[in-house]
C-alpha cells in the first residue's frame, strides 16, 4: 500500500463496508425476529445477536470514516475517542465468538440430530449469547486500562486516538492484545475448523441427502470458515507479531481496517442459511424494481 494515501484507502473501505453491510445487516434483523417469533431456534438466536453485534458497529462506522478523513488526526471531542474504541472493538470480538457458536451448533445439528430439536436447547442458547456479550465487555476493560495507563503523558500534535504509545503501555497493551488474539482468535478458529470438518465429514457419509444440498450445504461451511480467518486472521496476527518485536506494528492499521469487511461478509452467510432472508430480499427487490417503473412511468 502507498504510503501517500493509505487513509483514502481506509476511508474508501469503511465506506463500502457500511453502504453495504447496513441495509443487509438491517434486513436480517427484521428476518431474525420473524423467525423468533414465529417458532424460535438456538441458530436463529446467534444469528439475531451475531446481526445487532454488526449494527452496533456499522452506527457508529461513521466515526472511523471522519478520522481516515482528516488523515487520522483526531479533531472530534476527546470522549469520542473512549467511546469509538468501544463501539468498534467489542462487535468485533463478539462476532468472532458467534461465528463460532453458529459453528457449534451447525455442527452439533448433524452430529446429534435428536438432541438438536430438543426444546432445551433453546434454554441454553440464551445464557451463552448473555455469557459471550459478558466476556468481550470485560475483556475490553482490560484493553481500555491498558492503553490508557499513563495517558495524560501522551499528548500528540496532531492529537491522535489510540494509535501513539509509550513504552509503558506498550508493556500493558502487548501482552493483552496477545490474550486477546488467544481467545477471540486462535481457539475460537480451531473450534470452527472442527465443526466444520465434522460437518462436511458427516454430511458426505448421509447417503439420504440429496446432492445438490450437499454441495450448498459443504460450500456454506468452507465459505464461513474462509471469511472467519481472511476476516480476522490480520489483526490477530498483528497482535502475535507486535508481542514478539515488542511494538505495535506499522501495518496494523491495514490489518484493523481489513476486519471491518466481515460487517458485509455476515449478512451474506446469513442470507446462505435463511429462505426467510431470501424471501425478504425478494420482496424488496420486487418493490424498488415496482418503484422504479412507476418513476418512469
Amino acid at each position: 500500500m502507498s504510503e501517500d494515501s493509505p487513509t483514502a484507502v481506509y476511508l474508501a473501505i469503511y465506506i463500502i463496508t457500511f453502504l453495504i453491510g447496513f441495509p443487509n445487516s438491517a434486513l436480517a434483523l427484521y428476518s431474525c425476529i420473524y423467525k423468533i417469533r414465529r417458532k424460535p431456534i438456538p441458530i436463529d438466536i446467534l444469528m439475531l445477536n451475531l446481526t445487532i453485534s454488526d449494527l452496533i458497529f456499522l452506527t457508529f462506522l461513521p466515526i472511523k470514516m471522519k478520522e481516515a478523513a482528516d488523515n487520522m488526526d483526531w479533531n472530534m471531542p476527546h470522549f469520542l475517542c473512549h467511546f469509538h474504541l468501544f463501539v468498534f472493538f467489542l462487535p468485533l470480538y463478539s462476532s468472532s465468538l458467534f461465528l463460532t457458536a453458529i459453528s457449534a451448533e451447525r455442527y452439533v445439528c448433524i452430529a446429534f440430530p435428536v438432541k438438536y430439536k430438543s426444546p432445551k436447547r433453546i434454554i441454553y442458547t440464551v445464557p451463552i449469547c448473555v455469557g459471550i456479550w459478558v466476556i468481550v465487555g470485560v475483556s475490553f476493560i482490560f484493553v481500555y486500562k491498558a492503553a490508557y495507563i499513563d495517558f495524560k503523558e501522551v499528548v500528540t500534535e496532531p492529537q491522535t486516538c489510540y494509535s501513539n504509545f509509550t513504552e509503558e503501555q506498550l508493556r500493558e497493551l502487548l501482552p493483552v492484545r496477545l490474550s486477546l488474539a488467544v481467545v477471540f482468535f486462535f481457539l475460537p478458529l480451531l473450534t470452527c475448523c472442527f465443526c466444520y470438518i465434522n460437518f462436511v465429514y458427516i454430511l458426505l457419509k448421509r447417503p439420504l441427502i440429496k446432492r445438490q444440498r450437499k454441495l450448498r450445504a459443504i460450500g456454506l461451511a468452507l465459505g464461513t470458515l474462509l471469511v472467519f480467518a481472511g476476516s480476522f486472521a490480520p489483526l490477530n496476527i498483528s497482535h502475535l507479531v507486535g508481542f514478539i518485536k515488542k511494538e505495535n506494528p506499522k501495518w496494523r492499521m491495514t490489518a484493523l481496517t481489513l476486519s471491518t469487511l466481515n460487517a458485509c461478509y455476515d449478512p451474506i452467510i446469513f442470507f446462505c442459511i435463511s429462505r426467510e432472508m431470501r424471501r425478504v430480499i425478494k420482496v424488496c427487490a420486487k418493490a424498488f424494481i415496482q418503484f422504479y417503473a412507476n418513476l418512469k412511468g
